[in-house]
């Protein structure tokens, strides 16, 4: 005959209710509770009014995040260009969008025509759907009522901010004390006047032709002492992008970026610059220092570099750099929305 047994545990029945409660209790708080949002770093010195930037919204991916740059739109910006670009980075969807400068024509004192361009240019970024950095070039600050302008309008002419643990540094490239502001800006408008035929004269004669600034931009002591405080406080970063509007750093009066190259010399960066509306790359100190072309500002038509792009940098162990020609940007009919045409202005670069 076979005894049947009860089996009792060895621990009374009251007492394990009692010790498993807080365990069902944790594990009930875990399962209702919702999933904590995880959102990228993003770190800024920007503590009030406007910011040169348009959210601080941005969508979750990777490691190897994707951002996107657009140059120069002036100098006759050629219609439909700027809108379509905007319309092709959304389909590429990176995770921000940067700009190296001459957003708008400018080149004015009028505040009313100041904000009618402005309203046109934000109006159309607006369709991006992810933040755009704005940056200022020599059509954007071309006077001390434009720099006011913009400080009132998007805050600070250089910054910087770091996300993902990869920094940029967004410099002034017209950072100028204010009365060699005026007399570059009292010469180009001079330049203007003999070029449209307004005043005799000649454009290759005249003192805004001859001056460094037109090419290559300035930067005040102040501007550098805020960067070299930003790179020393930033020293192991997995990468450093410099983004500038004219090319500072073909100074060779000490006066111009070498005083930041010295900084980085043991660090990993990239340098993109606008203004020259032509493509253009070579190495110096060992790393990429690249001019961007147009993203719809006036092209020479006998300059094979001279294209409409924008430029995508996959932020990976080290940024892998497409330049992509809108012109080649296609969609799924096999079609690129934009009417290309041959303006070309001798005011590009102005």
């Amino acid at each position: 005959m076979i005894r049947e047994i009860e089996l009792k545990p060895l621990i009374p029945k009251a007492t394990m209710n009692l010790k498993l409660q807080p365990l069902l209790l944790l594990l009930l708080v875990f399962s209702c509770s919702a999933p904590t949002e995880i959102k990228p770093q993003f770190e800024h010195d920007i503590i009030d009014g406007p910011t040169p930037w348009t959210s601080e919204s941005f969508e979750l991916e990777e490691e190897d995040f994707t951002f996107a740059i657009i140059s120069d739109l002036t100098g006759g910006e050629r219609p439909n260009i700027y809108g379509t670009a905007v319309g092709q980075l959304n389909r590429l969807d990176p995770t921000f969008v940067l700009s190296v400068g001459d957003l708008i024509e400018g080149g004015t004192e009028d505040t009313l025509q100041l904000k009618k361009e402005w309203d046109s240019f934000d109006g159309r970024t607006s369709n991006l759907n992810m933040p755009f950095f704005h940056l200022g070039g020599n059509h954007d600050l071309t006077n001390p009522v434009m720099r006011r302008f913009w400080e009132n309008r998007f805050g600070k002419r250089y910054y910087h901010f770091v996300y993902q643990n990869v920094l940029f540094l967004m410099l002034d490239s017209e950072d100028y004390e204010e009365q060699r502001m005026l007399e570059i800006y009292q010469a180009r408008a001079k330049a203007l006047q003999i070029i449209d035929g307004e005043i005799e004269g000649i454009y290759e004669e005249s003192d805004y032709f001859k001056m460094e600034e037109r090419n290559i931009g300035g930067m005040s002591d102040g501007q550098v002492e805020y960067f070299k405080a930003v790179l020393e406080k930033y020293p192991n970063v997995k990468w450093t992008f410099l983004l500038m509007h004219k090319p500072l750093w073909k100074h060779e009066d000490g006066k111009g970026l070498e005083r930041l190259e010295a900084l980085l010399v043991n660090r990993p960066y990239t340098v993109f610059n606008g203004h020259v509306h032509s493509y253009s790359h070579r190495k110096r100190q060992d790393r990429d220092y690249i001019m961007l072309g147009t993203t719809g500002g006036s092209q020479n038509p006998r300059d094979s570099m001279a294209f409409d792009e924008v430029t995508l940098v996959r932020m990976d162990k080290e940024p892998v750099i497409t330049t992509l020609k809108m012109e080649g940007i296609l969609d799924e009919t096999g079609k690129v929305a934009v009417v290309y045409d041959s303006l070309n202005q001798a005011r590009k670069n102005f």
